[in-house]
């Protein structure tokens, strides 16, 4: 970390975080090192070049002798600009071929997380950080070592030259320079939390509008958008201030970097024109000074205007490290597999509630139930008693605080997560569709699915008046979020793509309380086939699909209120699911 005491360039915060993603780059790293020195000298040679054409002309040398330096010229700038040419490329493709594995490994990270830290982080602020702060570490490679490193060992060997040609000038122009940099870090010190606010605001920003995109039908239909507008107008609001600031440090900084130049650029015409005067400098001597001031004068501006987007990544290295460092309050104790075949599921004493914004009230408290491998069980409960929360448990989206999920005998701590989620499949209302082909949302973009698979599973659960639907097939496309496809029809699609994984337990959350009747017949085969040979578990408030259990388990408060084999509870007049199908299940249960 450059300049203690304040927030400076994140050199070691980033290397650290950086430096195994730069390993496989070693070799292309040296070579970038090698090329841009290289580029360094020859650009601190040419004027040297020039000082000499100059006296040499001055004191009458031929033009065979002027000659060669003017070549020599040519080929050293031209050279010298295929050379940087290069150094950026080679700092720009290191930047990102690393960077591009920190984004994968970040997301793949983020996917990894509980379910209730994705609760409380927007898509739009996830996108920010995934991609936004990566791309800005990306940047920083590039800057930091063309921009920054490159200008820095320039501007030392400006200044070693400077002192070599006249020590007046070059201590004058060393203590100016110094100052000045001080100046400038001291200025990026200060300006670092500045750029964060500007960051964490723009995640903000971008959060906002993915929601309010995805809910664009609901807000209009609802005659929300001047409320939207006015949230939208008061981020901007708060976010306007933050920018102007940020951009007043920037302004700072130039001021700094131009007042140093025209600075030294007075002391070389005072003290270059005294020592012409006094013969201490010859005329090319003075053009050599004066070349190497303005020279000088790049590095510091390049830096300075570097400075703003190290600051940046000052913030994007916090955020970054931040999220990696959010562990998963996931237990993973053991990476075991489960066996082949329907699974049995068991609650023992499970308590569970989701700390959020909203509390952490108590949605399940000490159940205790168990499901034989095979058997299906019904989950009815009025809307909060706990039904859905089950599902997330067994599909281990969230973790008990007490008690234990076991899945064919095995705690869900103990089996490795995503083993799991393929032997425990979950199908809800809202099915997730890609913008994608038919193909690629059934196998999930699994490329090693055949065609011929699919067709098989399509006609196993009798989809194929569905599949005849489709206007291209396989290859139809389907917008995001299912646009053009009905509910129902979502669902069917979900079905397929859970019968590919062959689950041992089967979970369908409300998966049949949004129906078009045109699939309901469909849907209804697709069941009967999802189900044979597996473990299922069925929330719903559907007569139709309680008369599919085998056993019913009935939620209320967070607690069990009766379990046990469904035809034994109809049939018994006491029972709270005998009085249910009396009354109505559907009324009864909202």
């Amino acid at each position: 970390m450059l300049f203690q005491g304040h927030r400076m360039i994140p050199v070691r915060a980033y290397f650290k975080l950086f430096s195994g993603y730069l390993r496989p780059y070693r070799s292309q790293a040296v070579l970038l090192s090698v090329v841009l020195l290289t580029s360094i000298a020859f650009q601190l040679v040419n004027p040297q070049l020039v000082k000499r054409f100059i006296d040499g002309a001055t004191s009458g040398q031929a033009t065979s002798a002027l000659l060669p330096l003017a070549i020599a010229f040519i080929v050293v700038a031209i050279v010298h600009q295929l050379l940087l040419v290069w150094a950026t490329y080679l700092a720009e493709q290191i930047g990102w071929s690393a960077t591009n594995q920190m984004r994968s490994d970040l997301a793949h990270h983020v996917m990894r997380l509980d379910m209730g830290f994705h609760k409380g982080a927007s898509p739009g602020e996830l996108i920010e950080r995934i991609d936004g702060d990566v791309t800005a570490l990306s940047n920083f490679f590039s800057s930091m070592m063309i921009k920054v490193v490159g200008n820095g060992i320039l501007l030392v060997g400006i200044l070693v030259l400077l002192w070599r040609e006249s020590w007046v000038i070059g201590l004058a122009i060393t203590v100016f320079t110094t100052f000045t940099l001080l100046a400038l870090f001291r200025l990026h010190g200060i300006t670092v939390p500045w750029h964060k606010a500007i960051r964490a605001t723009s995640a903000e920003l971008y959060g906002f509008i993915a929601e309010q995109m995805d809910g664009t039908e609901d807000i209009q239909a609802n005659g929300a958008t001047g409320f939207m507008l006015s949230k939208f107008d008061a981020i901007h609001r708060k976010w306007l201030p933050q920018v102007v600031r940020g951009w007043t440090g920037w302004a700072m900084m130039w001021s700094a970097s131009l007042a140093l130049f025209f600075t030294s650029l007075a002391v070389v015409f005072v003290v270059g024109s005294w020592q012409f005067s006094i013969g201490t400098l010859t005329l090319g001597g003075v053009y050599l000074v004066f070349q190497y001031v303005n020279l000088a004068n790049d590095p510091i501006e390049y830096i300075r205007e570097e400075l703003i987007d190290l600051q940046k990544a000052g913030a994007s290295i916090d955020r970054v490290e931040t999220l990696f460092a959010r562990s998963s309050v996931l237990v993973q104790r053991n990476d075991l597999h489960l066996d082949k075949g329907p699974l049995s599921v068991e609650f023992r004493g499970v308590t569970f509630g989701y700390n959020d914004e909203a509390g952490n009230e108590t949605i399940l408290d000490d159940v205790s139930f168990d499901i034989a491998p095979g058997r299906v069980v019904g989950l009815l409960g009025r809307t909060g008693s706990g039904k859905s929360t089950i599902a997330r448990l067994v599909t281990k989206m969230y973790e008990p605080q007490s008690g234990a999920v076991l899945i064919g005998g095995t705690a869900t701590w103990d089996v490795d997560v995503a083993h799991l989620r393929q032997r425990v499949a979950m199908v809800t209302q809202d099915v997730q569709l890609f913008r994608a082909t038919v193909r690629d949302n059934l196998t999930f973009f699994d490329a090693s699915v055949n065609d011929k698979t699919l067709h098989d599973v399509i006609e196993r659960l009798e989809l194929d008046e569905w599949f005849a639907s489709l206007p291209q097939g396989l290859d139809t496309m389907l917008d995001a979020n299912g646009g053009g496809l009905s509910a129902g029809q979502a669902q069917l699609l979900a079905f397929t793509r859970v019968f590919l994984r062959d689950p041992g337990v089967v979970v369908l959350d409300e998966a049949s309380s949004r129906l078009d009747p045109a699939t309901e017949a469909l849907l209804e085969r697709a069941v009967n086939h999802l189900l044979r040979d597996r473990t299922g578990v069925l929330i719903a408030h559907r007569l139709a699909t309680v008369d599919r259990a085998d056993d019913i388990v009935i939620l209320d408060g967070g607690r069990i209120i009766e379990h046990g084999a469904r035809q034994q509870l109809a049939d018994d007049p006491n029972s709270t699911l005998s009085r249910l199908l009396v009354t109505g299940m559907e009324q009864a249960l909202v």
